[in-house]
């Protein structure tokens, strides 16, 4: 009798294995993962206490399916320079937006179409559109929408642009303006 529990307990379990394994990867593929912030760059807002604890982020891959973006979102994408790297930061203008940059080659430009201007929160210590220009849609990989460790630092993550960073001109406003 106890052979035959065990027989059915062990069916059970390589059953339900089998079924959450798949479920649980086509979850964190399409849905949401959590990622470890690293770095300095996106200070103060993530790990405002430097490289003595990570701040951990749930990352909503839902959301960013059709590239839908706004300003002030914080996102991981692809790093242009090491696309074995993903980098988090915000979106500081969309495609078609005017920007001042901090230290591009370009002082101004328009971000093209497909593209993002994104950036650390930390100036002079960020890996970002200032070193490698508009980044496209295409390397969007989530968007940050909680910070969920340390637990003291539960919050959901609001959009926010830092006041002085932000398009000249927004592409929807010259369309408006137009019209």
């Amino acid at each position: 009798m106890a052979q035959r529990a065990g027989r059915l307990y062990l069916r059970a379990f390589v059953g339900g294995f089998f079924v959450a394994v798949p479920v649980t990867v086509t979850v964190l593929d399409r849905v949401a993962y959590v990622a470890r912030v690293e770095g300095t760059s996106m200070q103060p807002f993530l790990n405002p206490e430097g490289v003595s604890a990570c701040d951990v982020v749930l990352l909503n891959r839902w959301r960013v399916r059709n590239y839908e973006v706004q300003r002030g979102d914080i996102v991981s994408v692809v790093s242009p320079k090491n696309p074995q790297q993903k980098i988090i930061k915000r979106v500081i203008a969309l495609e078609g937006d005017f920007i001042r940059t901090l230290s591009y080659k370009n002082r101004y430009l328009r971000v093209p179409d497909g593209h993002l201007w994104i950036e650390g929160d930390h100036r002079g210590h960020s890996l970002d559109s200032n070193s490698f220009g508009p980044v496209s849609v295409g390397l969007l990989h989530g968007h940050a929408s909680h910070i969920i460790w340390p637990p003291n630092r539960w919050q959901r993550i609001e959009r926010s642009l830092p006041e002085d960073r932000g398009p000249l001109l927004s592409a929807h406003a010259a369309e408006e303006e137009e019209g």
